[in-house]
């Protein structure tokens, strides 16, 4: 069977398939998700001598590959090296990469400049920072090239945030730039232009500042002060400034968690609030309001939403004691595959998520920001698993008493409702 056979096997016994461009057994397979996937598993863990010479094989491959299939391979060999770093150049590879950057596919050779500054290309590293200044160029394109820039570490990336953040197209990879590598100004310049960004972006700065320890220094003091008010602070966000700044957090945020012998009192609470008569008479659109900017970071409903926590759409929404015991205390009993990871990196950088993938050389992350937040594991200095929720106990009581019931029978919908002004 292809699957079982050797990647190096099957790239030297179909070698003439490739470089013909016939419809043989290898060109069918190789146009096949299920070869992306070999590829990537096979090159995904940390890269050995007898590795690093399949990935030149695969290179060569490439080489001799027609377009489609040549394509494929890039594709391939990017996905099995996500989030690696001066990952060392396979043989061929500047040759290849000189043809496919002349090339006039502009698909192959945006994929082979990412690969050339995984593998340290100094030349294609200063490329991508002059495509992200580049006002001219498409913003998808310097989104994407300042992505990968951080994802790299780069110092000099880094030190051009001040100018993006200028530019809206920009802006919010920028604020999220500053995550990525430590800057002393990002805490002050943020703050500053804190005001006139739109709600995206400060819910942006928000999870940017609480993603290292001295950033969130600055945004326990922003929070005091009031420039950031409590309820611009997501519940994951909370959760994870608990973690890091403890007491201090929570005297100026108050507690987030409500004891485990409460839990009856606040249901019955609710349940007196949420009476069926209330319900019925409940806007769904001002509900589904509600859901986009409480719920909506973590859950999905109905296609739309984050992917961290349980898609709703299929779940016991109708019963209203499975709602508040979920909202109340979410806690109460968190399955295995929901846990939050929090890894603290050697660069000082805090990230939350649920695990969602791990080998032997990096771990996925389904953060709020990135559903595949890849960390390779020799960037890791401390890794905890908590047996809490992402989603902090006490959710409804940040929200108006009308904001629940309206949230309420936003959930108990069949079908989606369009959401309120």
């Amino acid at each position: 069977m292809f699957l079982k056979a050797k990647p190096d096997t099957l790239l030297l016994v179909h070698f003439a398939d490739l470089s013909t461009g016939n419809t043989s057994t290898m060109m069918k397979s190789i146009l096949r998700p299920q070869f992306l996937i070999l590829i990537g598993l096979f090159i995904g863990g940390p890269l050995k001598a007898d590795e690093t010479k399949s990935l030149s094989l695969i290179v060569a491959a490439a080489g001799s590959a027609n377009a489609p299939a040549q394509k494929q391979l890039l594709k391939g060999m990017l996905a099995g090296l996500a989030g690696r770093r001066n990952v060392p150049q396979p043989e061929g590879w500047a040759e290849l990469a000189t043809e496919l950057q002349e090339s006039a596919d502009r698909e192959a050779a945006d994929l082979t400049q990412q690969l050339s500054r995984i593998f340290g290309d100094q030349k294609a590293i200063a490329q991508a920072l002059v495509t992200a200044l580049d006002q001219s160029a498409e913003p998808a394109r310097r989104q994407a090239a300042l992505r990968q820039l951080m994802q790299q570490q780069s110092e000099e990336a880094s030190d051009s945030l001040e100018e993006l953040l200028q530019q809206p197209v920009m802006r919010l990879a920028a604020i999220r730039g500053y995550s990525a590598v430590e800057n002393p100004m990002a805490p002050t310049l943020l703050l500053e232009q804190y005001p006139k960004f739109n709600d995206t972006e400060k819910k942006a700065v928000v999870e940017t500042l609480a993603s290292r320890r001295r950033y969130a220094e600055f945004l326990l003091n922003a929070l005091r002060e009031k420039q950031i008010r409590k309820e611009e602070i997501p519940s994951h966000v909370a959760r994870s400034l608990n973690d890091i700044l403890g007491q201090n957090f929570v005297d100026v945020y108050g507690q987030i968690r409500q004891l485990a012998a409460d839990r009856q009192k606040r249901m019955a609470h609710y349940r007196e609030l949420l009476t069926p008569a209330a319900i019925s008479k409940a806007s769904p659109e001002r509900g589904r309001k509600v859901f986009q900017k409480t719920c909506a970071n973590c859950h999905t409903l109905y296609g739309a939403g984050g992917k961290i926590g349980p898609d709703l759409t299929g779940s016991n929404r109708a019963n209203l004691d499975y709602i508040l015991l979920n909202s109340v205390d979410p806690s109460y009993d968190v399955p295995e595959g929901y846990r939050m990871l929090q890894v603290v990196t050697v660069q000082g950088q805090i990230i939350n998520g649920i695990l969602a993938e791990e080998d032997g050389s990096r771990i996925v992350l389904k953060t709020v920001e990135d559903p595949k937040r890849i960390i390779p594991k020799t960037d890791i200095e401390v890794r905890k698993v908590s047996d809490k929720s992402m989603m902090p106990d006490g959710q409804f009581d940040a929200l108006k008493p009308q904001q629940v019931i309206d949230l309420i029978r936003y959930l108990r919908t069949t079908s989606q409702v369009k959401v309120a002004p």
